[in-house]
């Protein structure tokens, strides 16, 4: 019998989760957000590499197969490469954001100094009386097309660096979080939905006084979106490793948002098949209700610590639909994926 999931904190949790801003880079309010709420358990061991990631390590009743899980906090983003003579900037973008997704979006630009400036992204020729409707809709979605268009009185390159903005600064995009009808609609659900179901699940189990079988390290990763693995501060002897990650809803796809998914297969391959046969009898033991699915257009921060290290890795998620985009998941999958998360831990 697994312990009850509070459902109120893991939506409380991800949804403070969500609106604190972490581009890949400058994800550490991300990081020390997650770090806040797990040092209310006290039977967690906290760390941080060097590399700013958050290692959580949950003692078990043994330690000599050790476990990990990993979730990352880190979402796409942008940075300034450009003041432009108009005082707007010209963005690069962070990750795999589609510039068409974050078209006349909010965003806030986190300045050198300390300070922010709100903007929102808009296409250079955004007027629909001043271009017509034809020179819009024809205008390709690019770096060089789109500017931010700040707000503060700006007009020349040299009236935006008086407000602190230089070439380097992070920009992150509003998530617009929503939670209605069980649904809950926000930018960056991958990967916080993620990190917020294993937080809930290590919560769940503490206070239901279950330890886990292996001592269990959950890496909190911080540059997930641009392809770095999660190999740094987890032990040397891990036996294995399960990658809590989003599940991509969409045509041809198995994944849904009401269910969780075990990924057998990504863009870099097949993942350990034991593992996954584990997991799928954990799950049936269990009655979790979940999918099977393959992604040929995804990579998990796992998958290559898989390809370079003689470690068991697997990867379970909930289903998020539009990902990339203004996603969309439910209750329903969160939960499934924090029982499957516990239902591991304990056997």
């Amino acid at each position: 019998m697994l312990p009850t999931i509070n459902s109120e904190f893991l939506l409380n949790f991800l949804v403070g989760l969500l609106n604190t801003p972490s581009p890949t880079g400058y994800a550490y309010r991300a990081v020390d957000y997650t770090e806040q709420i797990l040092e209310e358990i006290p039977d967690l061991v906290l760390s941080k590499t060097r590399k700013g990631a958050l290692i959580a390590k949950f003692p078990g009743k043994r330690s000599d197969e050790p476990r990990a899980l990993s979730a990352h906090v880190d979402t796409l983003g942008a940075m300034v490469k450009e003041i432009k003579s108009n005082g707007r900037l010209r963005l690069t973008r962070i990750g795999g954001i589609m510039w068409n997704t974050v078209e006349t979006e909010g965003c806030t630009i986190f300045t050198n100094r300390g300070e922010t400036v709100r903007g929102s992204l808009m296409a250079i020729k955004a007027s629909g009386h001043v271009f017509g409707g034809q020179a819009i809709s024809e205008l390709k979605r690019e770096e060089a097309n789109l500017e931010v268009r700040l707000d503060a009185r700006t007009t020349s390159p040299e009236e935006t660096e008086a407000l602190g903005i230089q070439v380097g600064d992070f920009v992150a995009f509003d998530p617009r979080v929503e939670v209605n009808n069980g649904f809950v609609r926000s930018r960056h659900l991958d990967d916080k939905a993620c990190a917020a179901c294993v937080v809930a699940a290590f919560k769940a189990l503490f206070e239901a006084g279950i330890q886990p079988v292996q001592d269990t390290y959950l890496h909190i990763s911080n540059y997930e979106e641009v392809g770095h693995t999660p190999a740094d501060g987890l032990p040397a002897d891990m036996a294995e490793l399960v990658v809590v990650d989003m599940a991509a809803v969409g045509e041809g796809q198995t994944s849904d948002e009401f269910h969780t998914t075990l990924c057998v297969k990504d863009s870099g391959g097949p993942y350990h098949h034991g593992l996954s046969q584990r997991l799928r009898e954990i799950a049936r033991e269990h009655d979790i209700p979940f999918k099977v699915d393959i992604y040929p257009s995804y990579n998990s921060d796992g998958g290559a610590l898989f390809k370079e290290s003689d470690l068991a890795v697997a990867l379970i998620g909930p289903g998020i639909d539009a990902s990339h985009n203004y996603e969309r998941t439910h209750l329903d999958s969160l939960l499934a994926t924090t029982r499957w998360v516990m239902a591991y831990l304990i056997t």
